[in-house]
C-alpha cells in the first residue's frame, strides 16, 4: 500500500511544527506554502503561546505514496493526546533537540510508543545550534531506548540530523542536502504500510474530534478494515458498548492543509467523517450489517482538580455573558467528550463542579478559552489527586528538568530541599549555564514557578514530564510562604493609599483599579493576612505648604497570569476569571 502513518513526537520546544513546516513545503508543487510557519498551529491560544495544545493531522505526497502525519502536542499536560494518536499510526518520529538530548516527555512519548509496538525514527534536531553534540544525543536516546525496555528491532533505529529552521537534513550532520528529501526517503523506506484488512466490513474508531457550525462533530481516526463512503449507513458502538444507528453525511481527508471530499476512504488511510451525532473519542463505527467494536483507547488518568465555582463576586455579571451553573455545567461536559484527559463531575452543590485534568497547563487552557468565549466563574486552587493502593497513600510525581545560570544553583537547590525533591542529575548544559535534573511530588511543584521566576530573573527553564504514583512525600513545603493584602472597601484604588501600602508588600492593582470588599489586592511581605483600605484618601487642612506635600511614587503593579494566580492562591482563596480581568478574592467574599 502506499500509504504511511506517523506522528512526530517530542519534547516541548524541540521543533516538531518547524519540521512540518518544511516537509509541507518540500512537497507543495505549487509553491503556495512559501514563508509560511508553524501552519498546523491555528488556534489563537496555541499562536500566542508557541506550544501545540491539540494534535492535528496533514498528508504530503512524495514519490507516488501518501504519507499522513500527526502533529502531536510536546507539553507534558496534553500527553493525552499523544496518547489516543499513536493508535492512528504506524511509527513514530521521535525529534530530540542536539544540544539538550533527551529531555522528561521525550521519555513519556517515547514509552507510550514503545507500549503500542512501534518503531521510532530518531531526528536529531537543531544541530546549528550553540552547544549542539548530534552524536552525544544519539548515544543518550540509545541508553533512554535500553532503559525503557526496548526490543532489539526497536534498539536498531535510523537516525536523520537535521536542522528543521533551515530546512537542511541528512544521515550525516557534516553532510547535509539542502533540503529535507533525505528525511522523506527515510520515511517511506522505514515506516510499514499499515497492516489493515482492506476487503472486510468497514470499521474505524475515533481518534480525536473536530467541530463544525456548518456539519456538527467531526470524528477523525484511521480505518482499521474495509472502506466508507458519504451517505453509507453505519452502526456507533459507544463506551458502554451501546449500539446506535447513523448515517455518514462527509468523507473527507487532509491534503496539505486543506481538507477534502472523498469519493470513497480506503482502509489504513486516516480521515474525517462528519453528520453522526453525540460522537466521541473511542467510539467504534462499523458497517450497518457489523457490530465489532474495538477495545477503548488508555488514557493516563488524571492528577490535578480544581472546583470551578459559579462567580458569586461583587462584580459578578458584569463582563461576561454565560454566568450560571447551567451555562458552566454544559460547556465542561462538552469539553469532556473530546478532551480525553480532562475528567468533569457534579457536586453536592449544584454551582460547583469537580474538574480534573493533567496539570495547571492543561487546566488553565481550559479556562482561558473558556473566558475568551465569555464564560465567568471562579476556580479554587489546585489539588494532586492521591491513590490508595495497599493500604499505603501514593501521590503523583514528576520528572523535573532545571536548565539555570550557575549563579542560580544555589537557590534552587535549597527550594527543592525544603519540598522533598530528589536530585538525580546534574551536568553543565555550556556558557555558564547548569541542567539539574529532579524527582518531586506534583504537590511539591505547586507554587513553584513563580518562585523559580522570581530567583532566577526569568532566565531559568523549568520542564516536567509523569513519573508515576509514588508514596506519599513526608515533610513536602508547597505552596507560598506569605500572606496577602485584602480589600476592605469597595470602590476604585487611590494612589495615596496605594503609596502607603506598597511598603507593606507587592500590590496587584493600580490606581483607579476597581477593587472590592474580600479581594486580595497585593501580597504580604509577612505570612500573616492583612486587611487594608485601598480607597483611604489624603486628609486636607487649610494649611497650605509646600513642605507638606508629599510625591506620590508608585511601583508598578504585578499583573498576574491566569497560571500565575492558580499558583499563587492558598486553600481559602479563589481565582475570579471573567473575559475583562483575573482577580484573587477570599472564598468567603460574596455579594
Amino acid at each position: 500500500m502506499n500509504i504511511r502513518n506517523i506522528a512526530i513526537v517530542a519534547h516541548v520546544d524541540h521543533g516538531k511544527t518547524t519540521l512540518v513546516d518544511r516537509l509541507l513545503q518540500q512537497t507543495d508543487r505549487d509553491r503556495r506554502l512559501v514563508g509560511l510557519e508553524r501552519a498546523l498551529d491555528q488556534g489563537e491560544l496555541e499562536r500566542e503561546r508557541g506550544i501545540t495544545i491539540l494534535a492535528k493531522t496533514t498528508a504530503i505526497e512524495y514519490q507516488g505514496c501518501r504519507i499522513n502525519i500527526v502533529d502531536t502536542p510536546g507539553h507534558a499536560d496534553f500527553g493525552g493526546e499523544v496518547e489516543r494518536i499513536l493508535s492512528m499510526v504506524d511509527s513514530v518520529l521521535l525529534l530530540v533537540d542536539a544540544a539538550e538530548g533527551p529531555m522528561p516527555q521525550t521519555r513519556f512519548v517515547t514509552a507510550k510508543a514503545f507500549a503500542a509496538g512501534l518503531k521510532p525514527i530518531l531526528v536529531v534536531n537543531k544541530i546549528d545550534r550553540d552547544g549542539a553534540e548530534p552524536h552525544a544525543a544519539v548515544d543518550k536516546v540509545f541508553d533512554l531506548f535500553d532503559a525503557l525496555g526496548a526490543s532489539e528491532e526497536q534498539l536498531d533505529f535510523p537516525v536523520m540530523f537535521a536542522s528543521a529552521l533551515q530546512g537542511v537534513a541528512g544521515p550525516d550532520p557534516e553532510q547535509l542536502k539542502p533540503d529535507v528529501t533525505p528525511l522523506l526517503d527515510l520515511i517511506v523506506e522505514r515506516v510499514p504500510p499499515p497492516t489493515v484488512d482492506g476487503d472486510g466490513p468497514f470499521r474505524m474508531q475515533v481518534s480525536t474530534l473536530d467541530y463544525s457550525s456548518y456539519v456538527g462533530v467531526i470524528g477523525i481516526g484511521r480505518v482499521s478494515r474495509g472502506r466508507v463512503k458519504p451517505r453509507d449507513p453505519v452502526n456507533v458502538v459507544n463506551a458502554e458498548g451501546n449500539v446506535r444507528r447513523a448515517r455518514v453525511l462527509e468523507v473527507q481527508a487532509s491534503r496539505g492543509l486543506a481538507r477534502v471530499d472523498l469519493a470513497t476512504a480506503v482502509a489504513g488511510d486516516i480521515v474525517a467523517l462528519s453528520g453522526i451525532d453525540d460522537i466521541e473519542v473511542s467510539d467504534t463505527i462499523c458497517a450497518a450489517d457489523s457490530v465489532d467494536p474495538l477495545p477503548r483507547l488508555a488514557v493516563d488518568e488524571p492528577t490535578l482538580t480544581m472546583t470551578f465555582v459559579v462567580n458569586s463576586g461583587p462584580f459578578a455579571g458584569k463582563e461576561g455573558r454565560f454566568l450560571t451553573a447551567r451555562h458552566l455545567r454544559e460547556r465542561l461536559f462538552r469539553e469532556a467528550t473530546h478532551n480525553v484527559a480532562l475528567r468533569v463531575a457534579d457536586t453536592d452543590q449544584p454551582d460547583r463542579f469537580q474538574v480534573s485534568g493533567r496539570g495547571e497547563l492543561h487546566l488553565s487552557v481550559l479556562i482561558e478559552t473558556m473566558r475568551r468565549e465569555g464564560y465567568e466563574m471562579a476556580v479554587t486552587q489546585p489539588s494532586v489527586i492521591t491513590r490508595e493502593e495497599e493500604g499505603r497513600t501514593l501521590e503523583p510525581w514528576e520528572a523535573v528538568v532545571f536548565d539555570i545560570d550557575l549563579a542560580h544553583q544555589g537557590a534552587l537547590m535549597e527550594t527543592l530541599g525544603e519540598r522533598r525533591g530528589d536530585l538525580l542529575d546534574m551536568e553543565a548544559a555550556g556558557a555558564g549555564r547548569l541542567r539539574l535534573r529532579y524527582r518531586v511530588a506534583s504537590r511539591a511543584l505547586l507554587g513553584l514557578r513563580s518562585d523559580f521566576a522570581s530567583f532566577t530573573s526569568g532566565s531559568g527553564v523549568m520542564t516536567f514530564a509523569p513519573d508515576g504514583y509514588h508514596p506519599r512525600a513526608v515533610g513536602v513545603r508547597g505552596g507560598r510562604g506569605t500572606g496577602v493584602l485584602v480589600s476592605n472597601a469597595t470602590g476604585k484604588a487611590v494612589a495615596y493609599a496605594l503609596f502607603n501600602l506598597q511598603r507593606r508588600g507587592e500590590l496587584f492593582i493600580g490606581p483607579g483599579d476597581a477593587v472590592y470588599a474580600g479581594m486580595v489586592i497585593g501580597a504580604h511581605s509577612r505570612s500573616n493576612d492583612l486587611v487594608v483600605n485601598p480607597l483611604k484618601e489624603k486628609k486636607l487642612t487649610n494649611i497650605r505648604a509646600a513642605a507638606n506635600d508629599e510625591n506620590i511614587l508608585l511601583t508598578p503593579p504585578v499583573r498576574m497570569s491566569l497560571e500565575q494566580a492558580l499558583n499563587y492562591i492558598a486553600g481559602d482563596e479563589l481565582v475570579e476569571v471573567t473575559p475583562a480581568a483575573i482577580r484573587i478574592r477570599k472564598a468567603d467574599a460574596a455579594r
